[in-house]
C-alpha cells in the first residue's frame, strides 16, 4: 500500500455527533463537556482537554475527559461496541470491560458475590443505567445468549440490568490435575442476555 492511499484510507474523520467507532479497535469521542472513560485508555486527542482520574474504592480505574474537541480512546486492541441505552434501561458490565460512557449515563461500581472475592480475587463490575452510549471493549467478537446460562467469570462482559446473577463453585471433587473452570456465575431466568467473549481476562 503506497503512503498517500495508507493516510488516505486510514485518516479520521472530523464530522459526526455522538460516541462512534474510528475502526473496529479505537472509539472516536466527540467531547463538549465531559465524558467518562477506562483509565490510560487515551491515544489522541484534538482541541484542549484534561484528565482526572475516578477510580473506585474497588480500584477500577475510570477517568473523567472534560473540555472540548474529539477523543480516541482503546483497551490493548480489543474490539468495541457502542450501546444506546434509553432512559432507565441498564447493563452491567465488567469493570475491565467498560470502555467509555457518556455523562449522561448513571454509573456505580462494586464487587460480585463472596466466592468471587474469596476464590478469583474479587470481579468489579459498572452498573451504567441510561439515557446515553456506553462503549464495552471485548477480546474477539463477543456472543450473547439467554438465560439460564452458567458462565465463566473471566470471558465474563456484560448481562442486561434487570438480570440477576451469582457466584458459585464447581462442586466436582477433582484428583489431580484441576480443571481451572472452579468459580462460575449463574445466570437465570427466561429474559435478558449475557454477553461473552472468546478469552479469559
Amino acid at each position: 500500500m503506497e503512503l498517500e492511499e495508507f493516510t488516505r484510507t486510514s485518516a479520521a474523520t472530523a464530522d459526526g455527533d455522538g460516541v462512534r467507532l474510528a475502526n473496529n479497535g479505537l472509539l472516536d469521542v466527540p467531547v463538549d463537556g465531559t465524558v467518562m472513560v477506562r483509565a490510560g485508555s487515551m491515544v489522541a486527542y484534538t482541541g484542549e482537554m484534561s484528565f482526572t482520574g475516578k477510580a473506585s474504592a474497588e480500584g477500577t480505574p475510570v477517568m473523567e475527559a472534560e473540555g472540548h474537541g474529539r477523543l480516541y480512546v482503546a483497551d490493548r486492541s480489543k474490539k468495541v461496541r457502542v450501546l444506546d441505552l434509553d432512559a432507565g434501561e441498564s447493563i452491567s458490565v465488567s469493570g475491565d470491560d467498560v470502555l467509555a460512557f457518556e455523562s449522561t449515563v448513571d454509573y456505580d461500581i462494586n464487587t460480585i458475590g463472596s466466592v468471587s472475592e474469596a476464590v478469583a480475587g474479587g470481579l468489579t463490575n459498572g452498573y451504567l443505567t441510561g439515557p446515553g452510549q456506553v462503549a464495552i471493549s471485548t477480546h474477539g467478537d463477543p456472543l450473547v445468549l439467554t438465560p439460564p446460562v452458567i458462565t465463566d467469570p473471566d470471558a465474563t462482559v456484560a448481562w442486561s440490568g434487570d438480570l440477576s446473577s451469582s457466584m458459585s463453585v464447581n462442586k466436582a471433587i477433582e484428583i489431580g490435575r484441576t480443571s481451572d473452570e472452579t468459580v462460575q456465575m449463574e445466570f437465570a431466568g427466561s429474559e435478558g442476555f449475557v454477553v461473552v467473549q472468546p478469552h479469559e481476562e
